[in-house]
């Protein structure tokens, strides 16, 4: 059974939380990205719950300013560093004394992981990205690749100062059109109507946080108005991950192309890759049981 929680953290913030599992038993950490929510992992959570597959405590947080979280008004709030505390914080709760089992993470979410992963890695044993570009490879192809670019042009749209409103008009059109959008599917099986409702129940408690995930970083496309990350430089020192990484990533995303896995394994040393050949971006709702069979399998290797 997945419970609902709020969970108060030391500098202010609280993160409403989804978890299932004994609690003392040790910890996966799943992380949601845009524009989703923590119940995207119930599934997940649940099988790694159970004591054939480990056992674990599984906890899934909403992040700042996604469904009953705190939502600073702020875009100066929604920086990397605020984000990367909120996660800190919490895995201290959780996992008092010991590192997570695995921090798992997915899009916005992913990109917090890489952040915490580099900056603070004895909170983790092992890191698992899905469809979550590492920072040094998605800077290069947006620097260089005219493919990711365009890929990546939707991004300036969400930086709009009107963009909550527009995403909001006619039931969510615009972000229904995301899943339909980067999925390559005019109609996804997954997006059932009961999964429908609980993505309105989200995104009807406000979408100005997750839009201010967009605004707050320069990891975007250059265009008229601003330079984005044609005028980053990350130092090399931000990049590196000490933590054993498995990266699984669903070849058909239209937004995250391939090419961001390239050269992945100079910052990324003990790496382990597995490409899904037609899951998309929205691999954790489109083939749950792939997933949940190669997290398996890297949390047990002698399996």
């Amino acid at each position: 059974m997945v419970h609902s929680y709020r969970q108060p953290l030391p500098h202010g913030i609280t993160l409403s939380c989804r978890s299932t599992g004994q609690a003392g038993r040790p910890v996966l950490l799943f992380v949601h990205g845009f524009p989703e929510a923590a119940f995207v992992w119930d599934g997940l959570m649940a099988h790694f719950s159970r004591p054939e597959n480990g056992g674990w405590r599984c906890v899934a947080p909403n992040l700042r300013g996604f469904e009953a979280s705190s939502s600073p008004s702020e875009v100066a709030a929604y920086r990397a560093k605020h984000l990367v505390q909120d996660l800190a914080a919490l895995i201290e709760i959780e996992s008092p004394g010991a590192p997570l089992g695995a921090l798992i993470a997915h899009d916005w979410g992913g990109a917090v992981a890489w952040n915490l992963a580099n900056q603070q890695p004895a909170l983790m044993q092992r890191l698992v990205i899905l469809n979550s570009p590492h920072p040094g490879t998605f800077l290069r192809e947006l620097q260089h690749s005219r493919a990711q670019q365009d890929a990546s042009a939707y991004m300036n749209f969400l930086v709009r100062p009107d963009a909550e409103a527009l995403l909001a008009e006619n039931d969510f059109a615009r972000l229904w059109g995301f899943f339909k959008h980067f999925g390559g599917s005019a109609q996804p099986d997954w997006l059932t109507p009961e999964v429908q409702d609980q993505y309105r129940a989200v995104w009807r408690q406000g979408l100005q946080g997750g839009c201010h995930y967009y605004r707050a970083s320069p990891l975007r496309p250059a265009d008229e108005h601003q330079a984005g990350a044609a005028a980053i430089e990350l130092p090399d020192a931000m990049l590196q991950i000490a933590a054993p990484t498995l990266v699984l990533w669903g070849l058909g995303d239209h937004a995250l192309l391939p090419g961001l896995l390239d050269g992945l394994d100079r910052w990324v040393p003990t790496l382990t890759v597995q490409r899904h050949p037609s899951a998309s971006h929205w691999i954790v709702h489109e083939d749950p049981s792939w997933v949940a069979g190669q997290i398996q399998a890297f949390l047990s290797p002698d399996q």
